[in-house]
């Protein structure tokens, strides 16, 4: 009896809630006060009912953007046993009432009359994870594909399959980077050499050649805390992946996608406050002119 309780103590609930916003695909959680009991008109006697509260998730529509309330749309109750029961649930963002999420699970009541009981997440539609910024997409371009490939290995815990994707998408769109590196750089007077040395770099073909010419002549406002995203990219992509173990490439893979994130919103802030300084100016001086 002794050794029951303390098994019993040592399971470790998660809230319903928790389980589907934060829990990737894949996994087995016990979640407490996911279910009540009671009579259950189409079963002719009582059962567990599901319990669907409200979540919160991240609604890419353009009227919301952000984190919203989410409701259970699935209108039939969900009746569970003590032995799984297959099923589909469906929320839609309370605020657009347009964007959808559909998750699919495995769920079943620990015993009669117990709130308690596992859920298992096959996966979601659209796929688990926090949105790709638009900046970084349209940074990418072609690669679109590949990024979010190695965002699902992320997502699924694969650390190797998402470094070498996020490596593969860095190493493609090099120059395209670089690029729009050069024309932040244009934009604000950087001194000619540097421009010199970032071109070279696009020219340059060995991959960390060129990652490492171009480290050290960003314009400081593409700076990430005082450090050159560029110089953090060669240093996490400069090896192969051979000589780490999967966590290792997991926090690279993870540190790789933040920095090219935060890369693309800089440089995209850059040139629109260049241009709406341009439009500025132009404003006043056709003012004092006329």
């Amino acid at each position: 009896m002794a050794d029951t309780a303390k098994v019993e103590e040592e399971i470790e609930y998660v809230a319903y809630t928790d389980f589907m916003e934060s829990t990737p695909p894949g996994q087995l959680r016990d979640i407490a006060a996911m279910a009540k009991w009671g009579y259950v008109y189409s079963e002719g006697k009582a059962a567990h009912i599901l319990l669907t509260p409200e979540i919160q998730l991240h609604c890419p529509d353009d009227s919301c953007n952000g984190m919203r309330f989410f409701r259970c749309t699935s209108r039939t109750e969900q009746i569970l046993g003590t032995s799984y029961s297959f099923l589909y649930l469906t929320y839609r963002c309370s605020n657009c009432q347009k964007f959808e999420k559909t998750f699919a699970l495995a769920a079943s009541a620990k015993e009669d009359g117990k709130a308690e009981g596992q859920l298992y997440k096959f996966g979601e539609l659209p796929p688990f994870g926090p949105p790709t910024p638009p900046k970084l997409m349209k940074l990418i371009g072609p690669d679109r594909e590949d990024f979010l490939k190695g965002r699902r290995c992320e997502n699924q815990g694969l650390g190797v399959g998402a470094f070498i994707y996020y490596r593969r998408v860095v190493e493609s769109q090099k120059n395209r980077i670089l690029e729009e590196i050069v024309k932040v750089s244009e934009k604000l007077g950087a001194p000619a050499e540097k421009l010199a040395t970032l071109r070279s770099a696009i020219a340059e073909t060995q991959f960390t050649r060129a990652l490492d010419m171009a480290k050290d002549v960003l314009p400081e406002s593409l700076l990430i805390n005082g450090h050159s995203p560029i110089k953090l990219l060669h240093s996490a992509l400069s090896d192969g992946v051979h000589a780490r173990t999967d966590g290792e490439c997991m926090d690279l893979a993870s540190s790789i996608r933040i920095v090219l994130g935060e890369l693309s919103d800089r440089l995209s802030q850059a040139l629109k406050d260049e241009a709406e300084l341009a439009k500025a100016l132009s404003t006043l001086l056709n003012r004092s002119q006329g």
